[in-house]
Protein backbone atom coordinates (compact mmCIF):
# COMPACT_ATOMS: atom_id res chain seq x y z
CA UNK A 1 0.00 0.00 0.00
CA UNK A 2 3.03 2.29 -0.16
CA UNK A 3 1.69 3.72 -3.44
CA UNK A 4 -1.39 4.83 -1.48
CA UNK A 5 0.02 6.34 1.73
CA UNK A 6 -2.94 8.64 2.50
CA UNK A 7 -5.93 6.95 4.06
CA UNK A 8 -9.05 7.40 6.14
CA UNK A 9 -11.74 5.06 7.41
CA UNK A 10 -15.37 5.77 6.58
CA UNK A 11 -18.63 4.16 7.64
CA UNK A 12 -21.66 3.50 5.44
CA UNK A 13 -24.98 2.61 7.09
CA UNK A 14 -28.58 2.04 6.02
CA UNK A 15 -30.13 0.12 3.13
CA UNK A 16 -26.82 0.15 1.31
CA UNK A 17 -27.19 -3.26 -0.36
CA UNK A 18 -30.62 -3.25 -2.03
CA UNK A 19 -30.22 0.43 -2.96
CA UNK A 20 -26.81 -0.35 -4.57
CA UNK A 21 -25.22 2.40 -2.47
CA UNK A 22 -22.25 0.22 -1.44
CA UNK A 23 -21.11 -0.67 -5.00
CA UNK A 24 -21.59 2.98 -6.02
CA UNK A 25 -19.25 4.09 -3.24
CA UNK A 26 -16.63 1.49 -4.15
CA UNK A 27 -16.84 2.52 -7.82
CA UNK A 28 -16.40 6.19 -6.88
CA UNK A 29 -13.23 5.35 -4.94
CA UNK A 30 -11.70 3.50 -7.89
CA UNK A 31 -12.81 6.06 -10.51
CA UNK A 32 -11.14 8.86 -8.53
CA UNK A 33 -7.81 7.04 -8.48
CA UNK A 34 -7.95 5.46 -5.02
CA UNK A 35 -8.27 2.00 -3.59
CA UNK A 36 -10.11 0.51 -0.63
CA UNK A 37 -10.24 -2.28 1.92
CA UNK A 38 -13.49 -3.52 3.42
CA UNK A 39 -12.63 -3.63 7.12
CA UNK A 40 -16.05 -4.74 8.26
CA UNK A 41 -19.42 -5.45 6.70
CA UNK A 42 -22.69 -6.42 8.32
CA UNK A 43 -25.64 -7.24 6.04
CA UNK A 44 -29.17 -6.92 7.40
CA UNK A 45 -31.00 -10.25 7.45
CA UNK A 46 -34.41 -8.85 6.54
CA UNK A 47 -35.42 -6.26 3.97
CA UNK A 48 -36.20 -3.73 6.71
CA UNK A 49 -32.87 -4.30 8.51
CA UNK A 50 -30.08 -1.77 7.84
CA UNK A 51 -26.60 -2.85 6.79
CA UNK A 52 -23.24 -1.40 7.81
CA UNK A 53 -19.82 -1.27 6.16
CA UNK A 54 -16.51 0.12 7.43
CA UNK A 55 -14.16 0.97 4.57
CA UNK A 56 -10.55 2.10 4.59
CA UNK A 57 -10.09 4.53 1.71
CA UNK A 58 -6.55 4.95 0.37
CA UNK A 59 -5.14 7.45 -2.14
CA UNK A 60 -1.76 8.41 -3.63
CA UNK A 61 -2.03 12.06 -2.54
CA UNK A 62 -3.86 13.99 0.14
CA UNK A 63 -5.69 16.00 -2.52
CA UNK A 64 -6.95 12.80 -4.17
CA UNK A 65 -8.10 11.51 -0.80
CA UNK A 66 -10.06 14.74 -0.22
CA UNK A 67 -11.68 14.42 -3.64
CA UNK A 68 -12.67 10.80 -2.96
CA UNK A 69 -14.13 11.62 0.44
CA UNK A 70 -16.11 14.51 -1.05
CA UNK A 71 -17.48 12.26 -3.81
CA UNK A 72 -18.55 9.38 -1.56
CA UNK A 73 -19.98 11.66 1.11
CA UNK A 74 -23.04 12.35 -1.05
CA UNK A 75 -23.75 8.61 -0.95
CA UNK A 76 -23.71 8.60 2.85
CA UNK A 77 -20.10 7.69 3.64
CA UNK A 78 -18.93 9.51 6.78
CA UNK A 79 -15.62 9.41 8.70
CA UNK A 80 -15.46 6.60 11.24
CA UNK A 81 -14.44 9.10 13.91
CA UNK A 82 -17.29 11.54 14.49
CA UNK A 83 -16.79 15.23 15.19
CA UNK A 84 -19.02 18.28 15.25
CA UNK A 85 -19.77 20.07 12.01
CA UNK A 86 -17.83 23.21 11.20
CA UNK A 87 -19.46 26.51 10.29
CA UNK A 88 -18.62 30.06 9.36
CA UNK A 89 -20.65 33.22 9.63
CA UNK A 90 -21.68 34.52 6.19
CA UNK A 91 -19.68 37.65 5.40
CA UNK A 92 -22.27 39.10 3.00
CA UNK A 93 -25.89 38.86 1.95
CA UNK A 94 -26.82 36.47 -0.86
CA UNK A 95 -23.69 34.29 -0.86
CA UNK A 96 -22.26 31.39 1.14
CA UNK A 97 -18.82 31.37 2.73
CA UNK A 98 -16.11 29.62 0.70
CA UNK A 99 -16.05 25.82 1.05
CA UNK A 100 -19.73 25.75 2.07
CA UNK A 101 -21.44 22.36 2.21
CA UNK A 102 -23.74 21.84 -0.79
CA UNK A 103 -26.80 19.73 0.03
CA UNK A 104 -28.33 16.71 -1.69
CA UNK A 105 -32.05 15.88 -1.53
CA UNK A 106 -31.45 12.92 0.78
CA UNK A 107 -32.13 12.98 4.50
CA UNK A 108 -29.13 14.69 6.11
CA UNK A 109 -27.91 15.18 9.66
CA UNK A 110 -25.29 17.47 11.21
CA UNK A 111 -23.46 16.91 14.48
CA UNK A 112 -23.93 19.71 17.01
CA UNK A 113 -22.47 19.45 20.52
CA UNK A 114 -21.97 15.72 20.06
CA UNK A 115 -25.55 15.07 18.93
CA UNK A 116 -26.75 14.20 15.41
CA UNK A 117 -29.51 16.63 14.38
CA UNK A 118 -31.81 16.25 11.35
CA UNK A 119 -31.53 19.03 8.77
CA UNK A 120 -35.01 20.40 8.17
CA UNK A 121 -36.61 21.19 4.79
CA UNK A 122 -34.26 19.00 2.74
CA UNK A 123 -33.62 20.34 -0.74
CA UNK A 124 -30.73 19.84 -3.14
CA UNK A 125 -28.28 22.61 -4.08
CA UNK A 126 -28.67 24.63 -0.90
CA UNK A 127 -26.48 25.33 2.11
CA UNK A 128 -27.10 24.37 5.74
CA UNK A 129 -27.83 27.06 8.31
CA UNK A 130 -27.19 26.03 11.91
CA UNK A 131 -28.05 27.42 15.31
CA UNK A 132 -25.77 25.31 17.56
CA UNK A 133 -27.18 26.60 20.84
CA UNK A 134 -30.65 25.33 19.79
CA UNK A 135 -29.30 22.21 18.10
CA UNK A 136 -31.16 23.33 14.98
CA UNK A 137 -30.28 22.98 11.30
CA UNK A 138 -32.15 23.73 8.08
CA UNK A 139 -31.40 24.11 4.39
CA UNK A 140 -31.16 27.65 3.06
CA UNK A 141 -31.11 28.79 -0.58
CA UNK A 142 -28.18 31.00 -1.53
CA UNK A 143 -30.34 34.07 -2.19
CA UNK A 144 -31.77 33.94 1.35
CA UNK A 145 -28.40 34.05 3.11
CA UNK A 146 -27.89 37.10 5.30
CA UNK A 147 -24.64 38.37 6.71
CA UNK A 148 -23.94 36.64 10.02
CA UNK A 149 -25.89 33.46 9.23
CA UNK A 150 -23.92 30.44 10.43
CA UNK A 151 -23.36 28.22 7.41
CA UNK A 152 -21.89 24.70 7.51
CA UNK A 153 -18.57 24.33 5.70
CA UNK A 154 -16.83 21.15 4.58
CA UNK A 155 -18.07 17.61 5.19
CA UNK A 156 -16.93 17.00 8.76
CA UNK A 157 -19.84 16.39 11.08
CA UNK A 158 -22.31 16.00 8.21
CA UNK A 159 -23.84 12.68 7.22
CA UNK A 160 -26.16 11.82 4.35
CA UNK A 161 -28.59 8.95 4.93
CA UNK A 162 -28.85 8.13 1.24
CA UNK A 163 -29.63 4.43 1.71
CA UNK A 164 -32.81 5.05 3.69
CA UNK A 165 -34.87 5.73 0.57
CA UNK A 166 -33.45 2.61 -1.09
CA UNK A 167 -35.69 -0.02 0.50
CA UNK A 168 -38.07 -1.26 -2.19
CA UNK A 169 -41.55 -2.12 -1.01
CA UNK A 170 -43.45 -2.36 -4.30
CA UNK A 171 -43.21 -2.44 -8.07
CA UNK A 172 -43.26 1.38 -8.02
CA UNK A 173 -39.84 1.46 -6.38
CA UNK A 174 -38.42 -1.32 -8.56
CA UNK A 175 -39.32 0.52 -11.76
CA UNK A 176 -37.77 3.81 -10.71
CA UNK A 177 -34.59 3.76 -12.77
CA UNK A 178 -34.69 2.79 -16.48
CA UNK A 179 -36.75 5.00 -18.79
CA UNK A 180 -38.26 3.26 -21.79
CA UNK A 181 -41.30 3.51 -24.03
CA UNK A 182 -41.51 -0.30 -23.85
CA UNK A 183 -42.30 -0.56 -20.15
CA UNK A 184 -45.62 -2.30 -19.28
CA UNK A 185 -47.63 0.91 -18.94
CA UNK A 186 -50.75 -0.75 -17.55
CA UNK A 187 -48.82 -2.13 -14.58
CA UNK A 188 -47.03 1.19 -14.05
CA UNK A 189 -50.25 3.22 -14.14
CA UNK A 190 -51.86 0.80 -11.71
CA UNK A 191 -48.98 1.19 -9.27
CA UNK A 192 -49.08 4.99 -9.60
CA UNK A 193 -52.81 4.88 -8.80
CA UNK A 194 -52.10 2.76 -5.72
CA UNK A 195 -49.33 5.14 -4.64
CA UNK A 196 -51.71 8.10 -4.94
CA UNK A 197 -54.37 6.31 -2.89
CA UNK A 198 -51.81 5.35 -0.22
CA UNK A 199 -50.58 8.93 -0.08
CA UNK A 200 -54.10 10.29 0.40
CA UNK A 201 -54.95 7.69 3.04
CA UNK A 202 -51.76 8.60 4.95
CA UNK A 203 -52.98 12.19 5.19
CA UNK A 204 -50.28 13.48 2.84
CA UNK A 205 -50.78 15.69 -0.18
CA UNK A 206 -50.50 14.94 -3.89
CA UNK A 207 -48.82 17.61 -5.99
CA UNK A 208 -49.59 17.86 -9.72
CA UNK A 209 -47.12 19.60 -12.05
CA UNK A 210 -48.80 20.15 -15.41
CA UNK A 211 -47.96 21.42 -18.87
CA UNK A 212 -50.35 22.73 -21.55
CA UNK A 213 -50.33 19.41 -23.43
CA UNK A 214 -52.75 18.19 -20.74
CA UNK A 215 -55.28 20.58 -22.32
CA UNK A 216 -54.20 20.19 -25.96
CA UNK A 217 -54.56 16.39 -25.84
CA UNK A 218 -58.00 16.45 -24.21
CA UNK A 219 -57.07 15.62 -20.63
CA UNK A 220 -58.96 18.41 -18.85
CA UNK A 221 -61.97 16.37 -17.75
CA UNK A 222 -59.74 13.61 -16.38
CA UNK A 223 -57.78 16.19 -14.38
CA UNK A 224 -61.00 17.72 -13.09
CA UNK A 225 -62.16 14.28 -11.92
CA UNK A 226 -58.91 13.89 -9.93
CA UNK A 227 -59.41 17.31 -8.33
CA UNK A 228 -63.05 16.69 -7.47
CA UNK A 229 -62.28 13.25 -5.98
CA UNK A 230 -59.47 14.60 -3.79
CA UNK A 231 -56.52 13.08 -5.66
CA UNK A 232 -54.84 16.44 -6.34
CA UNK A 233 -54.18 18.84 -3.48
CA UNK A 234 -51.68 21.31 -5.00
CA UNK A 235 -51.06 22.43 -8.59
CA UNK A 236 -47.84 23.82 -10.10
CA UNK A 237 -47.97 25.07 -13.68
CA UNK A 238 -47.20 28.02 -15.91
CA UNK A 239 -49.17 30.64 -17.77
CA UNK A 240 -49.78 28.28 -20.71
CA UNK A 241 -51.61 25.52 -18.82
CA UNK A 242 -53.96 27.98 -17.14
CA UNK A 243 -54.46 30.04 -20.31
CA UNK A 244 -55.37 27.14 -22.58
CA UNK A 245 -57.55 25.58 -19.90
CA UNK A 246 -59.48 28.85 -19.66
CA UNK A 247 -59.52 29.16 -23.46
CA UNK A 248 -61.20 25.77 -23.67
CA UNK A 249 -63.72 26.73 -20.98
CA UNK A 250 -64.63 30.01 -22.71
CA UNK A 251 -64.32 29.10 -26.40
CA UNK A 252 -64.17 25.31 -26.66
CA UNK A 253 -60.73 25.48 -28.30
CA UNK A 254 -57.10 24.94 -27.32
CA UNK A 255 -54.44 26.66 -29.42
CA UNK A 256 -57.38 27.72 -31.60
CA UNK A 257 -58.40 24.13 -32.42
CA UNK A 258 -61.93 22.92 -31.64
CA UNK A 259 -61.59 20.25 -28.91
CA UNK A 260 -64.67 18.33 -30.06
CA UNK A 261 -63.81 18.31 -33.78
CA UNK A 262 -60.04 18.66 -33.97
CA UNK A 263 -60.36 21.38 -36.62
CA UNK A 264 -59.02 24.95 -36.51
CA UNK A 265 -61.59 27.56 -35.51
CA UNK A 266 -61.94 30.70 -37.59
CA UNK A 267 -59.65 33.29 -35.98
CA UNK A 268 -59.02 30.69 -33.28
CA UNK A 269 -55.41 31.83 -32.93
CA UNK A 270 -56.80 34.83 -31.04
CA UNK A 271 -58.73 32.81 -28.48
CA UNK A 272 -55.94 32.33 -25.95
CA UNK A 273 -55.17 36.05 -25.89
CA UNK A 274 -58.86 36.94 -25.59
CA UNK A 275 -59.16 34.45 -22.72
CA UNK A 276 -56.26 36.15 -20.91
CA UNK A 277 -57.82 39.55 -21.53
CA UNK A 278 -61.15 38.42 -20.12
CA UNK A 279 -59.54 37.21 -16.90
CA UNK A 280 -57.38 40.32 -16.56
CA UNK A 281 -60.43 42.58 -16.98
CA UNK A 282 -62.27 40.93 -14.09
CA UNK A 283 -59.22 40.87 -11.81
CA UNK A 284 -58.13 37.24 -11.83
CA UNK A 285 -59.14 33.60 -12.04
CA UNK A 286 -60.89 33.48 -8.67
CA UNK A 287 -62.96 36.56 -9.47
CA UNK A 288 -63.92 35.05 -12.84
CA UNK A 289 -65.17 31.91 -11.06
CA UNK A 290 -67.05 33.91 -8.44
CA UNK A 291 -68.77 36.00 -11.12
CA UNK A 292 -69.78 32.97 -13.17
CA UNK A 293 -67.59 33.87 -16.13
CA UNK A 294 -65.34 30.82 -15.72
CA UNK A 295 -67.61 27.79 -15.22
CA UNK A 296 -65.49 24.75 -15.98
CA UNK A 297 -61.96 23.45 -16.36
CA UNK A 298 -58.90 22.77 -14.22
CA UNK A 299 -58.51 26.29 -12.85
CA UNK A 300 -62.25 26.53 -12.14
CA UNK A 301 -62.17 23.29 -10.16
CA UNK A 302 -59.03 24.34 -8.26
CA UNK A 303 -60.85 27.44 -7.07
CA UNK A 304 -64.09 25.58 -6.30
CA UNK A 305 -62.37 22.80 -4.35
CA UNK A 306 -59.77 24.91 -2.55
CA UNK A 307 -56.73 23.50 -4.36
CA UNK A 308 -53.89 26.06 -4.12
CA UNK A 309 -51.92 26.67 -7.30
CA UNK A 310 -48.60 28.31 -8.15
CA UNK A 311 -48.32 29.62 -11.71
CA UNK A 312 -44.67 30.41 -12.45
CA UNK A 313 -44.04 32.70 -15.41
CA UNK A 314 -41.51 32.63 -18.24
CA UNK A 315 -40.06 35.13 -20.68
CA UNK A 316 -42.41 34.04 -23.49
CA UNK A 317 -45.72 34.42 -21.63
CA UNK A 318 -48.58 36.29 -23.26
CA UNK A 319 -50.50 38.53 -20.89
CA UNK A 320 -49.83 36.96 -18.50
CA UNK A 321 -52.77 35.95 -16.33
CA UNK A 322 -52.95 38.03 -13.12
CA UNK A 323 -52.04 35.07 -10.87
CA UNK A 324 -48.85 34.29 -12.79
CA UNK A 325 -45.75 35.03 -10.68
CA UNK A 326 -43.22 36.71 -12.96
CA UNK A 327 -40.45 36.94 -10.34
CA UNK A 328 -38.75 33.52 -10.49
CA UNK A 329 -37.31 33.76 -6.97
CA UNK A 330 -40.74 34.54 -5.56
CA UNK A 331 -42.17 31.63 -7.55
CA UNK A 332 -39.53 29.30 -6.08
CA UNK A 333 -40.41 30.40 -2.55
CA UNK A 334 -44.13 29.93 -3.16
CA UNK A 335 -43.43 26.43 -4.47
CA UNK A 336 -41.29 25.65 -1.42
CA UNK A 337 -44.08 26.82 0.89
CA UNK A 338 -46.57 24.46 -0.74
CA UNK A 339 -44.18 21.49 -0.79
CA UNK A 340 -43.57 21.90 2.93
CA UNK A 341 -47.28 21.57 3.75
CA UNK A 342 -46.96 17.78 3.58
CA UNK A 343 -46.47 16.64 -0.02
CA UNK A 344 -46.05 12.86 -0.18
CA UNK A 345 -46.38 12.20 -3.91
CA UNK A 346 -45.80 14.23 -7.06
CA UNK A 347 -47.39 13.66 -10.47
CA UNK A 348 -45.63 15.48 -13.32
CA UNK A 349 -47.26 15.53 -16.74
CA UNK A 350 -45.94 17.01 -20.00
CA UNK A 351 -43.72 19.83 -18.77
CA UNK A 352 -39.95 19.54 -18.81
CA UNK A 353 -38.97 22.84 -17.19
CA UNK A 354 -41.58 22.84 -14.43
CA UNK A 355 -40.90 19.17 -13.71
CA UNK A 356 -37.15 19.69 -13.34
CA UNK A 357 -37.68 22.83 -11.25
CA UNK A 358 -40.04 20.98 -8.91
CA UNK A 359 -37.73 17.98 -8.75
CA UNK A 360 -34.95 20.26 -7.53
CA UNK A 361 -37.16 21.35 -4.63
CA UNK A 362 -38.42 17.93 -3.52
CA UNK A 363 -36.71 15.76 -0.90
CA UNK A 364 -35.72 12.29 -2.10
CA UNK A 365 -38.39 10.51 -0.04
CA UNK A 366 -41.23 12.11 -2.03
CA UNK A 367 -41.97 9.66 -4.83
CA UNK A 368 -42.39 11.15 -8.31
CA UNK A 369 -44.18 9.93 -11.42
CA UNK A 370 -43.13 11.82 -14.54
CA UNK A 371 -45.25 11.38 -17.67
CA UNK A 372 -44.03 12.74 -20.98
CA UNK A 373 -44.11 11.80 -24.66
CA UNK A 374 -40.38 12.61 -24.75
CA UNK A 375 -38.25 10.19 -22.70
CA UNK A 376 -35.48 12.78 -22.38
CA UNK A 377 -37.65 14.75 -19.93
CA UNK A 378 -37.56 11.90 -17.45
CA UNK A 379 -33.86 11.29 -18.11
CA UNK A 380 -33.02 14.94 -17.45
CA UNK A 381 -35.04 14.90 -14.25
CA UNK A 382 -33.16 11.87 -12.95
CA UNK A 383 -29.77 13.14 -14.15
CA UNK A 384 -30.31 16.25 -12.01
CA UNK A 385 -30.69 14.18 -8.87
CA UNK A 386 -34.39 13.25 -8.72
CA UNK A 387 -33.62 9.53 -8.64
CA UNK A 388 -36.95 8.73 -6.95
CA UNK A 389 -38.69 9.23 -10.30
CA UNK A 390 -40.75 6.66 -12.19
CA UNK A 391 -40.96 7.54 -15.89
CA UNK A 392 -43.91 6.83 -18.17
CA UNK A 393 -43.34 7.57 -21.85
CA UNK A 394 -46.76 8.34 -23.32
CA UNK A 395 -49.03 11.24 -24.18
CA UNK A 396 -50.93 13.10 -21.47
CA UNK A 397 -54.57 12.20 -22.25
CA UNK A 398 -54.12 8.40 -22.63
CA UNK A 399 -52.20 8.30 -19.34
CA UNK A 400 -54.80 10.35 -17.49
CA UNK A 401 -57.63 8.27 -18.91
CA UNK A 402 -55.93 5.07 -17.70
CA UNK A 403 -55.11 6.60 -14.31
CA UNK A 404 -58.71 7.70 -13.71
CA UNK A 405 -59.93 4.25 -14.78
CA UNK A 406 -57.60 2.55 -12.25
CA UNK A 407 -58.72 4.85 -9.46
CA UNK A 408 -62.38 4.31 -10.33
CA UNK A 409 -61.84 0.54 -10.29
CA UNK A 410 -60.20 0.79 -6.85
CA UNK A 411 -63.08 2.91 -5.54
CA UNK A 412 -65.59 0.37 -6.85
CA UNK A 413 -63.69 -2.49 -5.16
CA UNK A 414 -63.60 -0.52 -1.90
CA UNK A 415 -67.37 0.01 -1.98
CA UNK A 416 -67.95 -3.73 -2.51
Amino acid sequence: MTAYPFHEEVVLEGHIIDSLILPKVLDEILMHGGTYELKEIHVGQRQVDPSRARIEVRAPTEQTLREILDAIHDHGAVPAVSEDCQWLAADMDGAFPENFYSTTNHRTQVRLHGEWVDVENMEMDCGILVEPERRFATTIPMVHVRRGDRIVIGHRGVRVLAGEEGIRKSLFEFMSSPVSSEKPKGVTVREIAHAMRRTREAGQKILAVLGPAVVHTGGVEHLCWLIRRGFIHILFAGNALATHDIEQALYGTSLGVWMDRGLPAEEGHQHHLRAINTIRRVGGIKRAVERGILRSGIMHDCVKHGVPFVLAGSIRDDGPLPEVITDVLEAQDRMREQIRTGVGFCLMIATALHSIATGNLLPAWVKVACVDINPSTVTKLMDRGSIQTVGVVTDAEPFLRSLVHELQMTEAETRV
